[in-house]
């Protein structure tokens, strides 16, 4: 097991009602930003029980905060942070969301052009601080320090992670789900799924709790998140898959072991060039990136295979080839296509990802760094 440091300073409040105890968690002095997205939150009561706890307490909205989050969105925000003296923020949404909070609240302490943060590695010194209440079980950004800003007028898609952007507490009500589309649903378990993946499939290196973590959050996502398909608003079913979705990236299961991160890489040029969601693109990428780099993942594939989808071969090779395809299966079997083809997108799109990895230096991705543009585009050949 690799040396490591952990800490998760996120407050998790789960269940029904606990919206409730935010008023006693936002600052009573000072103004909070109420930040959201698209309105949705109106229709299905949650924006009337955040109102009603903020009773008494001094805040502006933020609306329009899209799914994979603009900076040009978020630039918006940054001023009237700015312009009204804003000491709080209190994100309302799924991972777009939260993840939009974090940058507004790094970028109104920075003295330049938050983008910097992202592109440069501009040190977070200071930031406001965040609470959340979670209505899209999949990104685990609740519970974690990680951002993901898309800039449209360049078509990137970049990524920050710092403790200091971590939300103070998060609000997990699984009945805040029930009235999630069904592409949300399927986006939200691939999404953890993969969250999982990430961190659990490299190399051994003798850490069998942290592997029987992710291998417990992998089950309870195959075995739930059909169920949530069929059962929308059955609570135990939600409240398993929200769990599962907050426990996949808060930290735990990647101490001391290597992580990958490179279909989430691939993945994020995807969307910033063809406006895929999150989990589509890992869904198309994951199988073959599994494939190309079978040799380098041998052992925890096999691992994945017999632990998770309780495969027994004697022939290795066919487990490896079978673990994929089941991997395969259960991102369709939760409605989502694993293809580029599917999504009209063919040979161009393969070269136009390659520059793009280039143009944003993500030319040795991988637990192992042995991901080139190379092979990032046989990866991506596979999948047509």
């Amino acid at each position: 097991m690799l040396n490591f440091a952990f800490k998760n300073r996120t407050e998790i409040l789960f269940g029904k009602d606990q919206i409730n105890e935010i008023a006693s968690r936002v600052p009573s002095q000072g103004k909070v930003m109420f930040l959201y997205g698209g309105g949705s939150i109106k229709k299905n009561g949650v924006y009337d029980d955040v109102v009603n706890a903020l009773e008494g307490v001094d805040f502006v909205e933020f609306s329009g905060v899209e799914p994979n989050p603009t900076y040009e969105t978020l630039s918006k925000a940054v001023e009237i942070v700015k312009e009204q003296n804003v000491s709080f923020i209190l994100a309302v949404g799924g991972g777009s969301v939260i993840d939009g909070a974090k940058y507004v609240a790094a970028a109104a302490k920075y003295e330049g052009d938050g983008w910097d943060i992202l592109v440069n590695g501009a040190e977070v010194k200071s930031a406001l601080p965040i609470g959340a209440v979670l209505t899209l079980p999949a990104t685990g950004s609740e519970s974690n320090g990680n951002s993901v800003v898309t800039r449209k007028e360049t078509q990137q898609k970049r990524a920050f992670g710092t403790p200091i952007v971590q939300p103070q507490f998060a609000v997990l009500d699984p009945t805040y789900t029930f009235s999630l589309p069904t592409r949300q649903i399927s986006n939200g378990v691939v999404d953890a799924f993969v969250h999982v993946i990430e961190q659990y499939l490299t190399y051994p290196v003798n850490a069998p709790l942290q592997d029987r973590f992710a291998e417990g959050i992998l089950s309870t996502l195959i075995e739930q998140g059909p169920k949530a398909l069929e059962n929308p608003e059955e609570y135990d079913v939600r409240a398993n898959v929200m769990w599962s979705a907050t426990m996949a990236l808060n930290g735990l299961i990647g101490q001391g072991v290597p992580q990958d991160w490179s279909t989430h890489m691939i993945g994020h040029e995807l969307t910033a060039l063809y406006s895929l969601d999150h989990a589509v693109t890992l869904a198309i990428v994951l199988p073959p990136l599994m494939f190309v780099q079978q040799e380098q993942k041998r052992a925890k594939i096999i691992q994945l295979g017999e632990r998770v989808f309780g495969l027994d071969m004697q022939d290795k090779n066919e487990l490896i080839d079978a673990t994929i395809k089941h991997t395969q299966d259960f991102f369709e079997q939760m409605g989502i296509k694993t293809k580029l083809g599917d999504y009209d997108l063919g040979e161009d799109a393969v070269e136009a990802v390659a520059n793009n990895l280039e143009r944003n230096g993500m030319t040795a991705l991988g637990e192992h760094g042995d991901i080139d543009i190379a092979k990032a585009k046989k990866i991506l050949s596979l999948a047509l």
